[in-house]
């Protein structure tokens, strides 16, 4: 009887400990139950973004039977979307839902894990992350902030931005004020534009007010959504900055630690498949929405030209390298990083390629019957 009682007072006062220290009540933890709390940098129930975290949230809790419930607030809601990384990195939220560029004033080195200009397409980031040694080095740099992230949503390779003047050289870059964050901004930054980084919620404002005169964002689907057609109609594809943009579920560190060797098998085989079906929503939902906004909207789409592409790769390339030099860390995920960039243009370019320009030979193949 006294071994008995030995054994339940023990169990009772552990699960209280592993309780509290995850920042939990005991009587919540004892019984297998934990109620997380998600802060985005997106707007709510935003198509694609918004609403893919809240996709996320659902599978852990229906996978988990219901043991682990993620309660979603958009930007705002609960911190400032740019405040997301620190209220998880402080424990006032359990995970966030955002782009990693977004925390590159913590680390230059963030912006590597959700796009860099002329860097990897979404199927090429996954290739690094799970094949090439991201996920490692990542995990290397976010436990420095308390950190723990996934890649669980990706929005293919986006679009250039909206300009309310058309962007014919580079001379039409100097002195633009466009909303462009991570890297890209800073590339735009040295042919003499004012980059600004701004939430996703801000930008319709700042755009019609003139505080900005350009801004990029995502794709056809979410910028009709926002409705940035109605203010200008200069559309650009060729999206140097993003050509494959990821975006991740940060949990706080002590959090995931918490976690069983099930469970966070279980919340990162849901992020792998997140990152799938985003993409595959993404681009289902992309060529209905331009085909609106430039058959029913007057949307002009327009295409940067080589010699604007060529100097945007050039300073691109200066400034990533620039970047490596930053500490030992950045210059290892840098290698990392362009390692698998140029074997994925190597591959691509003797397989995808060729292929994808040979379904242009023949235009009439398939039509709808």
């Amino acid at each position: 009887m006294k071994r008995r009682s030995f054994l339940k007072t023990t169990a009772t006062a552990t699960a209280g400990a592993v309780g509290l220290s995850a920042g939990l009540s005991a009587p919540a933890y004892a019984t297998g139950k934990r109620k997380l709390k998600m802060v985005t940098t997106w707007p709510k129930k935003f198509p694609g973004l918004g609403t893919r975290a809240e996709e996320f949230a659902k599978d852990v809790e229906t996978a988990t039977d219901g043991r682990i419930r993620i309660k979603v607030y958009a930007g705002n809601e609960l911190v400032p979307p740019l405040g997301a990384f620190d209220a998880v990195r402080g424990g006032k939220a359990d995970m966030y839902h955002g782009s990693e560029y977004y925390w590159q004033g913590k680390h230059k080195a963030f912006s590597f894990f959700t796009a860099v200009p002329f860097g990897l397409t979404a199927m090429e980031q996954s290739q690094w992350l799970n094949y090439g040694g991201g996920q490692a080095l990542w995990d290397e740099l976010s436990q420095k902030f308390n950190i723990k992230a996934l890649a669980c949503t990706n929005s293919g390779v986006q679009m250039g931005g909206w300009f309310k003047k058309e962007i014919n050289s580079l001379e039409d870059f100097k002195g633009l004020r466009m909303r462009i964050p991570g890297l890209g901004g800073e590339v735009l930054k040295r042919l003499g534009a004012t980059p600004v980084t701004k939430a996703g919620g801000e930008i319709y404002l700042a755009l019609s007010q003139g505080n900005i005169d350009a801004s990029e964002w995502v794709g056809p689907w979410n910028d009709l959504a926002f409705g940035f057609h109605n203010i200008t109609k200069f559309y650009y594809t060729s999206a140097f900055q993003e050509p494959g943009a990821a975006i991740a579920v940060g949990f706080n560190l002590d959090i995931w630690s918490s976690f069983s060797k099930a469970d966070k098998a279980i919340i990162t085989a849901i992020a792998g498949d997140n990152y799938q079906k985003s993409l595959a929503e993404f681009n289902a939902h992309n060529a209905v929405a331009l085909r609106a906004l430039v058959g029913k909207h007057g949307v002009k789409l327009k295409t940067f030209s080589d010699e604007i592409l060529t100097t945007l790769a050039r300073v691109s390339d200066e400034l990533m390298q620039e970047i490596s030099q930053t500490d030992d860390l950045t210059k290892r995920i840098y290698n990392s990083y362009m390692d698998t960039r140029r074997n994925a243009m190597e591959w691509r370019s003797i397989a995808d390629e060729p292929y994808l320009k040979s379904r242009h030979l023949y235009e009439n193949f398939g039509k709808r019957l």
